[in-house]
């Protein structure tokens, strides 16, 4: 069976579901195909930063956006010997943004929330367990997908445009031949839930002791945590067993000894291979690849999914009036690439030297606290935090929603 629509994304995350929604408020024709049933996955990145947040105003979806249960991080601060502490970054101190601080969400509310708001395009189409296993090519050039519908059989859709936004294992990346290039990263990453604690404060920053690390994000009725160990350490981390497991939680953070004795078993707990990578080019005729498609991030700072968002919004600007004339150039492909690449490459090297400086000496069991110098210097300069809250909660280069896509808070459905 083969359908045709303009623009097939592939992948239904928030860089997906984003790129769907604004092209559809552009007129264009677009269809997100994702291959779950629903948007309920534990462990994905729930940070909703403050210039996602300015898009969802401008977007008209901002009011809808805070009714959902949401928790607000207004600084991230590292806890120093003698009951001191240091701030890192204040988002208190972004000038000019309507909502300073990092919002912790489940992805799956954001998501539910986008995808309610692109059915109201009659443009709009997002299929749920569609999996993509390949590509349609015309001429060398890309023409489509196939696909495996609800019922297992497979079917094609062919567009002018096929949009990868299915992540850092891209089956459209690898069907297209496109393969990025690899960076070192010291750090895995190993997701578990735990009752919820009251007393415990949300967090971007992880407590630190030697050869570890954790962080802990609130979600309703319950902690997600993220502990942190060396590359690699996953079957060592197995073979040590649930028991001590708990007690480095516990020795990290004395306040969940008690709530983490929930943990039964190592089967609860998730472990995230951490990636750090980026493709040389994002596109081929017919194709182009975004967000962790184009360039996976590691989780520090949870900006991720911000970059993804950025992204798309950029890709729906330079790409919505020629995808209504029919025909997308190389060339304007490519401008996504040029437009988003200086913050790709800026925001990985920060990255790469936060492992290097900041999260390899902690793994390594050099030090369980940040450098020296770094602490004195913010503690001499607390407004350097506004610096390092701007990299995290702004980022360089933020795209603001085009002109077609802004709506008024509460309206609904295409514009006149």
């Amino acid at each position: 069976m083969s359908e045709k629509t303009t623009c097939a994304i592939v992948g239904g995350g928030p860089a997906g579901v984003v790129l769907g929604l604004l092209l559809a408020r552009a007129g264009v024709e677009v269809t997100v195909l994702e291959k779950h049933a629903d948007f309920l996955r534990d462990f994905r990145g729930d940070t909703v930063h403050p210039t996602t947040l300015r898009l969802l105003d401008e977007l008209g979806l901002y009011e809808r956006f805070a009714a959902l249960p949401h928790s607000k991080v207004h600084d991230i601060t590292f806890p120093l010997d003698g009951g001191r502490s240091v701030t890192l970054a204040d988002f208190r101190r972004l000038h000019g943004q309507s909502h300073p601080y990092v919002a912790l969400v489940p992805q799956w509310d954001l998501l539910n929330l986008l995808a309610e708001a692109g059915r109201a395009e009659p443009a709009f189409a997002l299929r749920m367990r569609h999996e993509v296993t390949g590509l349609l090519y015309d001429s060398g050039t890309v023409a489509g997908v196939r696909h495996l519908g609800p019922d297992g059989r497979p079917g094609e859709l062919r567009a002018d445009l096929v949009v990868a936004c299915d992540g850092r294992r891209s089956v459209v990346r690898s069907q297209a031949g496109l393969t990025p290039r690899e960076y070192p990263v010291n750090l895995d990453v190993w997701w578990f839930r735990i009752p919820a604690d009251g007393g415990v404060p949300p967090s971007l920053l992880p407590r630190f002791g030697r050869g570890r690390a954790l962080a802990v994000l609130p979600r309703e009725g319950y902690l997600q945590i993220a502990y942190l160990g060396p590359k690699g350490t996953d079957a060592r981390l197995r073979e040590r067993g649930v028991d001590a497991l708990r007690r480095d939680v516990a020795e990290l953070m004395p306040e969940l000894s008690g709530a983490v004795r929930s943990l039964a078993s190592m089967d609860d707990v998730k472990h995230l291979d951490v990636r750090l990578d980026r493709l040389a080019r994002w596109h081929t005729d017919g194709l182009l690849c975004i967000g962790d498609a184009a360039h996976a991030m590691s989780p520090l700072g949870g900006v991720g999914v911000n970059l993804a968002v950025q992204d798309a919004v950029a890709a729906a600007r330079l790409l919505a009036a020629p995808l209504r004339r029919g025909r997308v150039t190389g060339r304007e492909l490519d401008a996504v690439r040029r437009r988003r690449l200086p913050p790709t490459v800026a925001t990985q090297a920060l990255q790469r030297l936060l492992h290097r400086r900041l999260i390899g000496p902690v793994l390594q069991g050099r030090t369980s606290a940040p450098p020296g110098a770094l602490t004195a210097l913010l503690t001499r300069l607390p407004r350097l935090s506004a610096v390092s809250a701007h990299l995290i909660g702004v980022g360089i280069r933020p795209e603001h929603a085009p002109r077609f896509a802004r709506r008024p808070p509460g309206a609904s459905g295409t514009a006149p």
